[in-house]
């Protein structure tokens, strides 16, 4: 059943932002790591799907934010998400705990002294991966933000992996 509902999700993310192939691409990239990440780190896959559901849909303010503050900046889409994840939610049949979840994290998925739990934690390692390559971070950059932001074992290889460091 989980799986269908993130194919739903999936598909309501595609519309959302139709047109916007780059912004799709990246939420797909997301999703395909932080699931990733995920199972290679013994999450309880009970809850997997709020994880992939907000990797999904982790930025999804980004067009209100545009319209909105002319910004893409990290706090604008923060504000603008978790309402908008919300809506697209509205119809699909998740418990209430696992909405407000995965609005929380759209939320703030921005603010890293946030980050509370494992779900969170692979969210933002996913999304700096995929950030780092799509920005062309050069190699020192990497190199703090894994010092910084990175604490899952998984997340940290891959990104070292990828980055030969």
């Amino acid at each position: 059943m989980s799986d269908t509902i993130v194919a739903k999700v999936m598909q309501k993310m595609v519309e959302y932002f139709h047109g916007d192939s780059r912004r799709i691409h990246h939420a797909l990239k997301v999703y395909s790591l932080a699931r990733n990440i995920a199972l290679l780190s013994n999450f309880k896959t009970d809850k997997l799907y709020v994880l992939e559901i907000t990797a999904l849909l982790h930025d999804i303010g980004i067009l209100e934010s545009e319209r909105k503050y002319n910004s893409t900046a990290g706090h604008y889409q923060e504000m603008e998400g978790a309402p908008i994840a919300r809506s697209l939610l509205k119809e699909i049949s998740l418990e209430q705990d696992d909405i407000d979840r995965i609005c929380f994290m759209v939320g703030h998925h921005h603010s890293y002294q946030l980050v509370d739990d494992i779900d969170f934690q692979i969210l933002i390692e996913a999304d700096f991966l995929v950030n780092l390559h799509e920005h062309k971070i050069d190699k020192e950059g990497i190199v703090k933000i894994r010092e910084q932001y990175f604490k899952t074992p998984v997340g940290t290889q891959i990104l070292n992996d990828m980055y030969d460091l």
